[in-house]
């Protein structure tokens, strides 16, 4: 009877994994050192700056999983649009901008 509630008390210790959030979702430390918040939305992820000039502002959208993640990115400042990636590795996102593919700005934003 002891060893069936071991069982049972450890099952509900563990974490879940189907409930673990994917690892862009969070809040993070743009290059302007703004906070920019990436939480779940729709399909995918919306960016949205949490503090600084541009408060409040949805800047982005991405879709993936893991550490790869696709979609669009909004420079606050001049309000346009750009296909944009994020690759997260560790405690850091680097965010990349483009202008058909050719022309693009990337920044290193940190997790908080």
């Amino acid at each position: 009877m002891k060893l069936r509630t071991l069982l049972i008390a450890a099952l509900f210790a563990m974490p879940a994994v189907a409930n673990a959030a994917e690892p862009i979702e969070g809040n993070w430390k743009t290059a302007s050192g703004a906070t920019a918040a990436i939480a779940k939305c729709g399909g995918g992820f919306c960016i949205t700056l949490k503090t600084g000039k541009h408060a409040g502002k949805r800047i982005g959208q991405m879709k993936g999983a893991g550490t790869d993640y696709s979609g669009s990115i909004t420079d606050p400042e001049t309000d346009k649009t750009y296909s944009g990636s994020g690759t997260v590795s560790g405690s850091s996102l680097r965010m990349k901008g483009c202008v058909l593919a050719v022309l693009c700005k990337s920044q290193t934003w940190t997790r908080l």
